[in-house]
């Protein structure tokens, strides 16, 4: 068994340093800390996406689908689907992609 505790876990420079817990091919699990004004602007991936508020709050933003997503709110996505995450005053979010990677994701090494 490994476990990390959300809340301890050391994240510098907000989005632009998100932490791997751990990736294998079944999943992958990161911890992104939003420092207050910051935003995951619109994007999508090749695999389902959870995102998971572990502390703080969150604008979630999908197809015009929107919702304040406070601490412990689960949000699901389908592959592909695109997205947008902003934050007033900071939140700390766990985002699953699963399978690892999807299909069509770009590795940069040459295989699909």
């Amino acid at each position: 068994m490994r476990s990390w505790n959300l809340h301890e876990i050391e994240v510098e420079g907000g989005s632009r340093s998100p932490v791997v817990l751990d990736s294998d091919d079944a999943a992958r699990a990161v911890l992104i800390v939003l420092d207050a004004g910051q935003s995951l602007g619109d994007h999508q991936v090749k695999e389902h996406a959870y995102l998971l508020v572990v502390d703080g709050s969150a604008h979630v933003d999908s197809g015009g689908q929107a919702i304040e997503a406070g601490a412990g709110t689960l949000c699901m996505f389908d592959p592909d689907e695109r997205r947008s995450v902003s934050t007033e005053s900071g939140a700390r979010i766990l985002l699953l992609l699963t399978p690892w990677p999807g299909e069509g994701h770009y590795r940069g090494d040459g295989v699909a």
